[in-house]
């Protein structure tokens, strides 16, 4: 294998597609599209989203406390896009998007959108200045699953095809299973 040294950068693609919904304290929502987010620890359940100080979701999140990220399926991949390339300040996006706001059960602001398969309701725990982004760490109070993505037990069930990936400006569908944790190290 040949390699060449290239200028330091966010090489780690693919990385997931998400809509984080977010309000201020009076109430006005707005729906940014973020590639920048990951989990930060499973005990307890916290996720991180990195966004920059001059975006409109910024002062919302920082006001409120609060956000949802939001799992589009490939259906919404429009939307995603949308809501990524069009600034809050200039229109309001739900609207834009056919999307819906929908109550949170435990936030007080941050609303859902319905559309989604998967919304995480977080609360802001941190905020880490690190460059261009601020990473917002917030904790998972509630998740939502859409019962189709649910299996006969009731208990969350992925469905790769309809999960998107964002890669150096462009989304992909998700689909093929090519093994399962562990399946290194196990034996036939």
């Amino acid at each position: 294998m040949s390699r060449k040294e290239v200028n330091p950068g966010t090489f780690l693609y693919p990385v997931p597609a998400v809509m984080v919904s977010c309000a201020d304290r009076k109430g006005n929502a707005n729906i940014i599209a973020i590639a920048w987010v990951g989990v930060m620890s499973s005990d307890p359940p916290m996720v991180g989203i990195g966004v920059r100080s001059n975006r409109h979701s910024y002062p919302l999140i920082t006001d409120s406390g609060e956000f949802v990220v939001n799992i589009p399926s490939t259906e919404q991949a429009s939307a995603l896009d949308y809501t990524g390339v069009v600034s809050g300040r200039d229109c309001d996006k739900f609207a834009d998007t056919g999307l819906t706001a929908a109550k949170a059960s435990v936030l007080e602001y941050a609303p859902m959108i319905e559309e989604c398969p998967i919304s995480l309701e977080c609360k802001v725990t941190d905020r880490l200045p690190l460059g261009s982004h601020d990473y917002f760490v917030g904790e998972v109070v509630r998740v939502h699953v859409d019962e189709a993505w649910t299996n006969e037990s009731g208990t969350f069930s992925v469905v790769p095809e309809q999960l998107m990936a964002y890669a150096q400006g462009r989304y992909y569908r998700l689909g093929e299973e090519i093994g399962r944790g562990g399946f290194s190290v196990k034996k036939d």
